[in-house]
Protein backbone atom coordinates (compact mmCIF):
# COMPACT_ATOMS: atom_id res chain seq x y z
CA UNK A 1 0.00 0.00 0.00
CA UNK A 2 1.29 3.61 -0.62
CA UNK A 3 1.73 6.03 2.19
CA UNK A 4 -0.17 9.36 1.73
CA UNK A 5 2.03 12.80 1.33
CA UNK A 6 1.76 15.30 4.11
CA UNK A 7 1.45 17.99 1.10
CA UNK A 8 -1.23 16.83 -1.98
CA UNK A 9 -0.86 18.60 -5.32
CA UNK A 10 -3.42 20.26 -6.79
CA UNK A 11 -3.63 17.56 -9.77
CA UNK A 12 -3.28 14.85 -7.48
CA UNK A 13 -5.70 12.15 -6.50
CA UNK A 14 -2.72 9.91 -4.31
CA UNK A 15 0.40 10.83 -3.03
CA UNK A 16 3.30 8.38 -1.12
CA UNK A 17 5.08 10.03 1.58
CA UNK A 18 7.91 8.49 3.95
CA UNK A 19 8.63 9.97 7.55
CA UNK A 20 11.13 8.60 9.48
CA UNK A 21 11.82 9.73 13.37
CA UNK A 22 13.05 8.82 16.08
CA UNK A 23 10.47 6.53 18.70
CA UNK A 24 9.37 8.16 22.27
CA UNK A 25 9.63 6.14 24.98
CA UNK A 26 6.30 5.01 27.04
CA UNK A 27 6.08 7.19 29.90
CA UNK A 28 3.43 6.42 32.62
CA UNK A 29 3.82 9.67 35.18
CA UNK A 30 4.06 13.69 34.62
CA UNK A 31 7.90 13.42 35.78
CA UNK A 32 8.69 10.65 32.82
CA UNK A 33 6.60 12.42 30.50
CA UNK A 34 8.43 15.94 31.03
CA UNK A 35 11.49 14.07 31.50
CA UNK A 36 11.44 12.70 27.66
CA UNK A 37 10.67 16.38 26.38
CA UNK A 38 14.00 17.18 28.04
CA UNK A 39 16.86 17.85 25.22
CA UNK A 40 20.01 15.44 25.76
CA UNK A 41 22.31 15.93 23.09
CA UNK A 42 21.00 15.80 19.57
CA UNK A 43 18.19 13.80 20.70
CA UNK A 44 14.55 14.85 20.51
CA UNK A 45 14.98 16.21 16.56
CA UNK A 46 12.46 14.94 14.09
CA UNK A 47 14.35 13.46 11.00
CA UNK A 48 11.22 13.57 8.94
CA UNK A 49 11.58 12.84 5.21
CA UNK A 50 8.90 13.98 2.57
CA UNK A 51 8.26 12.97 -0.25
CA UNK A 52 5.63 13.20 -2.67
CA UNK A 53 4.76 10.80 -5.84
CA UNK A 54 1.73 12.18 -7.39
CA UNK A 55 -0.62 10.65 -10.30
CA UNK A 56 -2.62 12.49 -12.65
CA UNK A 57 -6.14 13.30 -11.80
CA UNK A 58 -8.87 15.63 -12.91
CA UNK A 59 -9.81 16.22 -9.59
CA UNK A 60 -8.03 19.18 -7.25
CA UNK A 61 -7.51 18.07 -3.42
CA UNK A 62 -6.31 20.04 -1.13
CA UNK A 63 -6.16 19.65 2.48
CA UNK A 64 -7.71 22.22 5.19
CA UNK A 65 -8.29 22.24 8.72
CA UNK A 66 -11.53 23.68 10.16
CA UNK A 67 -12.19 24.58 13.80
CA UNK A 68 -13.63 27.79 15.27
CA UNK A 69 -14.53 30.01 12.87
CA UNK A 70 -13.93 31.30 8.73
CA UNK A 71 -12.89 34.61 10.16
CA UNK A 72 -10.77 33.64 13.42
CA UNK A 73 -9.34 37.13 13.78
CA UNK A 74 -13.20 38.38 14.44
CA UNK A 75 -13.70 35.56 17.00
CA UNK A 76 -14.97 36.37 20.79
CA UNK A 77 -12.13 35.67 23.31
CA UNK A 78 -13.86 34.04 26.27
CA UNK A 79 -12.57 34.51 30.07
CA UNK A 80 -10.31 31.14 30.94
CA UNK A 81 -11.77 29.35 33.82
CA UNK A 82 -9.83 28.50 36.51
CA UNK A 83 -8.58 25.31 34.96
CA UNK A 84 -7.79 26.01 31.68
CA UNK A 85 -5.95 25.78 29.43
CA UNK A 86 -7.31 21.43 29.68
CA UNK A 87 -5.34 20.52 26.61
CA UNK A 88 -2.95 17.62 27.67
CA UNK A 89 -0.22 18.67 25.02
CA UNK A 90 -0.11 22.03 26.97
CA UNK A 91 -0.69 20.59 30.25
CA UNK A 92 2.03 17.74 29.34
CA UNK A 93 4.45 21.20 29.98
CA UNK A 94 6.64 21.46 32.72
CA UNK A 95 4.84 24.21 34.49
CA UNK A 96 7.54 26.75 34.58
CA UNK A 97 7.39 26.32 30.39
CA UNK A 98 3.32 26.35 30.99
CA UNK A 99 3.45 29.75 33.02
CA UNK A 100 5.95 31.52 30.48
CA UNK A 101 3.26 30.38 27.30
CA UNK A 102 0.35 31.51 29.59
CA UNK A 103 -0.17 35.80 27.79
CA UNK A 104 0.49 34.25 24.39
CA UNK A 105 -2.92 31.93 24.72
CA UNK A 106 -6.35 33.27 24.11
CA UNK A 107 -9.57 31.03 24.93
CA UNK A 108 -11.74 31.52 21.72
CA UNK A 109 -15.57 29.06 21.41
CA UNK A 110 -15.12 26.26 18.49
CA UNK A 111 -18.95 26.53 16.77
CA UNK A 112 -19.96 22.84 14.93
CA UNK A 113 -18.70 22.74 11.04
CA UNK A 114 -16.86 26.38 11.54
CA UNK A 115 -13.82 26.61 9.45
CA UNK A 116 -10.79 27.67 11.59
CA UNK A 117 -8.11 27.72 8.33
CA UNK A 118 -8.39 27.14 5.34
CA UNK A 119 -6.70 25.58 2.40
CA UNK A 120 -3.75 27.51 1.13
CA UNK A 121 -4.33 30.07 3.75
CA UNK A 122 -1.48 32.09 5.67
CA UNK A 123 -1.03 29.63 9.09
CA UNK A 124 -1.42 32.58 11.26
CA UNK A 125 -2.44 30.62 14.82
CA UNK A 126 -1.59 27.23 16.07
CA UNK A 127 -5.18 25.92 17.77
CA UNK A 128 -5.00 23.25 20.73
CA UNK A 129 -8.24 22.34 21.27
CA UNK A 130 -9.56 21.82 25.21
CA UNK A 131 -12.72 20.55 23.70
CA UNK A 132 -14.20 19.23 20.55
CA UNK A 133 -13.01 17.73 18.25
CA UNK A 134 -11.35 19.11 15.28
CA UNK A 135 -11.48 17.45 11.67
CA UNK A 136 -8.31 17.63 9.16
CA UNK A 137 -9.90 17.52 5.74
CA UNK A 138 -9.39 17.39 1.90
CA UNK A 139 -10.94 19.39 -0.03
CA UNK A 140 -12.07 18.69 -3.52
CA UNK A 141 -12.15 20.99 -6.60
CA UNK A 142 -16.10 20.33 -6.46
CA UNK A 143 -16.53 21.47 -3.00
CA UNK A 144 -16.55 18.26 -1.81
CA UNK A 145 -14.66 17.02 1.47
CA UNK A 146 -13.51 14.04 3.35
CA UNK A 147 -11.88 13.86 6.53
CA UNK A 148 -8.10 12.88 6.77
CA UNK A 149 -7.62 12.95 10.73
CA UNK A 150 -8.84 14.36 13.72
CA UNK A 151 -7.49 16.62 16.21
CA UNK A 152 -8.91 16.46 20.05
CA UNK A 153 -7.05 17.92 23.78
CA UNK A 154 -4.33 15.55 22.87
CA UNK A 155 -2.88 17.63 20.04
CA UNK A 156 -3.03 20.85 18.39
CA UNK A 157 -3.10 21.95 14.50
CA UNK A 158 0.41 22.92 14.67
CA UNK A 159 2.40 19.96 12.69
CA UNK A 160 2.49 22.03 9.69
CA UNK A 161 4.40 25.10 11.46
CA UNK A 162 6.51 23.11 13.38
CA UNK A 163 7.83 21.65 9.88
CA UNK A 164 8.36 25.30 8.83
CA UNK A 165 5.61 25.99 6.58
CA UNK A 166 4.46 29.21 6.10
CA UNK A 167 0.40 28.27 4.44
CA UNK A 168 -1.93 25.43 5.15
CA UNK A 169 -2.77 22.72 2.64
CA UNK A 170 -5.94 21.85 4.67
CA UNK A 171 -8.83 23.27 5.99
CA UNK A 172 -9.50 22.95 9.71
CA UNK A 173 -13.03 21.81 10.17
CA UNK A 174 -15.13 21.69 13.80
CA UNK A 175 -16.64 18.18 13.94
CA UNK A 176 -17.84 18.46 17.54
CA UNK A 177 -18.38 21.79 19.23
CA UNK A 178 -16.08 23.04 22.20
CA UNK A 179 -13.56 25.41 22.70
CA UNK A 180 -9.96 26.20 22.10
CA UNK A 181 -6.73 27.96 23.23
CA UNK A 182 -4.99 29.86 20.37
CA UNK A 183 -1.71 31.02 20.28
CA UNK A 184 -0.13 33.23 17.18
CA UNK A 185 2.23 31.46 14.62
CA UNK A 186 4.70 34.23 16.29
CA UNK A 187 4.77 33.26 19.79
CA UNK A 188 4.45 29.10 18.81
CA UNK A 189 7.71 29.80 17.14
CA UNK A 190 9.22 31.91 19.57
CA UNK A 191 8.27 28.57 21.68
CA UNK A 192 9.72 26.08 19.61
CA UNK A 193 13.07 28.07 19.52
CA UNK A 194 13.69 29.03 23.10
CA UNK A 195 12.09 25.77 24.89
CA UNK A 196 13.65 22.49 24.61
CA UNK A 197 10.30 20.99 26.42
CA UNK A 198 7.46 22.73 24.06
CA UNK A 199 9.76 21.91 20.87
CA UNK A 200 10.26 17.83 21.91
CA UNK A 201 6.65 17.52 23.04
CA UNK A 202 5.59 19.27 19.23
CA UNK A 203 8.02 16.45 17.49
CA UNK A 204 6.77 13.37 19.51
CA UNK A 205 2.75 14.99 18.31
CA UNK A 206 4.11 15.07 14.98
CA UNK A 207 4.88 11.29 15.35
CA UNK A 208 1.65 10.72 16.82
CA UNK A 209 -0.30 12.37 14.16
CA UNK A 210 1.60 10.49 11.81
CA UNK A 211 0.67 7.09 12.63
CA UNK A 212 -3.18 8.34 12.83
CA UNK A 213 -3.14 9.39 8.96
CA UNK A 214 -1.42 6.24 8.52
CA UNK A 215 -3.85 4.18 10.29
CA UNK A 216 -6.86 5.99 8.89
CA UNK A 217 -5.55 5.59 4.98
CA UNK A 218 -5.35 1.99 5.21
CA UNK A 219 -8.35 1.59 7.18
CA UNK A 220 -10.35 3.25 4.48
CA UNK A 221 -9.64 0.93 2.13
CA UNK A 222 -9.49 -2.42 3.93
CA UNK A 223 -12.68 -2.18 6.39
CA UNK A 224 -16.57 -1.94 6.00
CA UNK A 225 -18.31 1.28 6.26
CA UNK A 226 -20.00 0.08 9.91
CA UNK A 227 -16.76 -0.86 11.36
CA UNK A 228 -15.17 2.88 10.48
CA UNK A 229 -18.11 4.48 11.54
CA UNK A 230 -18.31 2.11 15.02
CA UNK A 231 -14.23 3.25 15.16
CA UNK A 232 -14.83 7.22 14.41
CA UNK A 233 -17.58 7.33 17.32
CA UNK A 234 -14.73 5.37 19.77
CA UNK A 235 -12.32 8.16 18.69
CA UNK A 236 -14.67 10.91 19.09
CA UNK A 237 -15.93 9.86 22.83
CA UNK A 238 -12.07 9.38 23.70
CA UNK A 239 -11.96 13.34 23.48
CA UNK A 240 -15.05 13.70 25.09
CA UNK A 241 -16.18 13.96 28.58
CA UNK A 242 -19.77 12.78 27.64
CA UNK A 243 -21.62 9.90 26.23
CA UNK A 244 -23.66 11.94 23.69
CA UNK A 245 -21.59 13.46 21.00
CA UNK A 246 -22.84 16.61 19.04
CA UNK A 247 -22.58 15.84 15.44
CA UNK A 248 -25.27 15.68 12.43
CA UNK A 249 -25.07 12.83 10.06
CA UNK A 250 -24.96 15.35 6.69
CA UNK A 251 -21.12 15.87 8.42
CA UNK A 252 -20.74 12.17 9.59
CA UNK A 253 -21.08 11.31 5.54
CA UNK A 254 -18.67 13.92 4.25
CA UNK A 255 -16.02 12.76 7.12
CA UNK A 256 -15.96 8.96 6.58
CA UNK A 257 -16.64 9.54 2.73
CA UNK A 258 -19.89 8.48 1.54
CA UNK A 259 -23.49 9.22 0.74
CA UNK A 260 -26.51 10.70 3.44
CA UNK A 261 -28.43 7.59 2.89
CA UNK A 262 -25.62 5.07 3.26
CA UNK A 263 -24.21 6.44 6.28
CA UNK A 264 -28.10 6.52 7.66
CA UNK A 265 -28.19 2.72 7.09
CA UNK A 266 -24.96 2.60 9.12
CA UNK A 267 -25.97 4.35 12.22
CA UNK A 268 -29.44 2.40 12.19
CA UNK A 269 -27.65 -0.79 11.78
CA UNK A 270 -25.55 0.07 15.00
CA UNK A 271 -28.73 1.43 16.63
CA UNK A 272 -30.59 -1.58 16.16
CA UNK A 273 -27.68 -3.14 17.83
CA UNK A 274 -28.59 -0.91 21.15
CA UNK A 275 -25.15 0.24 20.56
CA UNK A 276 -25.58 3.60 19.76
CA UNK A 277 -29.04 6.14 20.05
CA UNK A 278 -29.59 8.30 17.21
CA UNK A 279 -31.59 11.73 17.66
CA UNK A 280 -31.35 15.32 16.24
CA UNK A 281 -28.14 16.64 15.75
CA UNK A 282 -26.46 14.40 18.32
CA UNK A 283 -25.45 10.98 18.92
CA UNK A 284 -25.29 9.03 22.13
CA UNK A 285 -23.17 5.83 23.33
CA UNK A 286 -25.17 3.26 24.83
CA UNK A 287 -22.21 0.39 25.10
CA UNK A 288 -18.98 1.58 24.24
CA UNK A 289 -17.51 -2.45 25.22
CA UNK A 290 -20.01 -3.20 22.26
CA UNK A 291 -19.07 -0.48 19.95
CA UNK A 292 -15.28 -1.43 20.05
CA UNK A 293 -16.29 -5.06 19.44
CA UNK A 294 -18.31 -3.90 16.36
CA UNK A 295 -15.33 -1.81 15.35
CA UNK A 296 -12.30 -2.61 12.87
CA UNK A 297 -8.96 -2.97 14.82
CA UNK A 298 -7.64 0.39 13.46
CA UNK A 299 -9.23 2.03 16.51
CA UNK A 300 -7.28 0.17 19.38
CA UNK A 301 -4.24 0.31 17.40
CA UNK A 302 -4.54 4.15 16.97
CA UNK A 303 -4.42 4.33 20.61
CA UNK A 304 -1.85 2.28 21.63
CA UNK A 305 0.65 4.05 19.40
CA UNK A 306 -0.67 7.58 20.42
CA UNK A 307 -0.22 6.24 23.64
CA UNK A 308 3.38 5.35 22.74
CA UNK A 309 4.16 8.84 21.79
CA UNK A 310 2.23 10.63 24.07
CA UNK A 311 1.64 8.83 27.04
CA UNK A 312 -0.34 11.83 29.08
CA UNK A 313 -3.15 11.23 26.21
CA UNK A 314 -5.31 8.90 28.02
CA UNK A 315 -6.64 8.98 31.56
Amino acid sequence: MKAWAWSVKASARRCSRSVQGRCWPSLSSQESWQAAAEPAGTEGQLDATMGTICEGSDRKLGISVQLAAKTPAKLPRMSGPSNWPRNRLLLALPSSNLKRLMPELEQIPGEREQVLLDVDSSLDHIFFPDSGVVSVVAVYADGSIIEMATVGREGCTGFQAILGAKESSVRFLVQIPGSVTRMSRAAFTRAMKSMPAFRNLMYAYVHAFLEQVLVSVACNGSHSLGERLARWLLMMRDRSDDDTLRITQNLLAEMLGVQRPTITNAVRALASADLIAPARRQITILDRQGLMRASCECYQLVRTRTAFHLPKTYP
